[in-house]
């Protein structure tokens, strides 16, 4: 089986075990509410393939995702992390608005927006040591580091190593191999 079929499957098994379990008809949003619960588990998994400049943060640090003008997306991460640690770290949600302090975040997650409005809220959050997830037509060339996508129906990402080395994060090339595309640095 290729890497990136078994990653999927592997992801796709663990996603199926965060779904609740019943057998009653869906929500009218149910097709939403997937999506964000496979854009929530693969922003917890992230954590797992980046290296923060010295290392990872201390053990006894929990693992700081911030949510900015997102709550439905925070309120699904809040879900699917309790009780769960990564690394042996737990994970707190943090809901961030535009202007807060971004000290002490590892992730930052920025909802669907325009073009526009991701420049500036992207900004604070360039070159500090936080990986930045959006999921915005553009967001690579804003600043973001990854970026989610729709490619026929499936939740995918892509990054941006240029954005990944500005914020003096290392991804791991397991990471890489199953992003749907890889912007690199000009001449690599």
């Amino acid at each position: 089986m290729r890497a990136h079929a078994h990653i999927a499957f592997v992801a796709a098994l663990w996603i199926a075990s965060l779904a609740p379990q019943s057998g009653g008809a869906q929500p009218p949003d149910a097709g939403q509410a997937t999506e964000r619960t496979i854009k929530a588990a693969y922003l917890y998994k992230f954590a797992g393939y980046v290296e923060w400049p010295g290392g990872t943060p201390g053990e006894d640090m929990p693992l700081t995702i911030g949510v900015l003008e997102s709550p439905a997306m925070a309120d699904e991460l809040v879900r699917i992390t309790t009780g769960r640690m990564l690394n042996e770290r737990t994970v707190d949600v943090r809901h961030v608005a535009a202007g807060d302090p971004l000290q002490g975040l590892h992730i930052l997650f920025v909802g669907a927006r325009d073009r526009k409005r991701i420049d500036e809220l992207l900004q604070p959050a360039q070159a500090m040591p936080i990986l930045i997830v959006t999921e915005a037509a553009g967001a690579l060339a804003a600043g973001s580091i990854i970026n989610f996508t729709i490619d026929r129906q499936r939740v995918r990402f892509e990054v941006s190593l240029p954005a990944a080395e500005r914020n003096r994060l290392k991804l791991s090339s397991r990471l890489l191999a199953v992003a749907q595309r890889v912007e690199r640095m000009p001449g690599k």
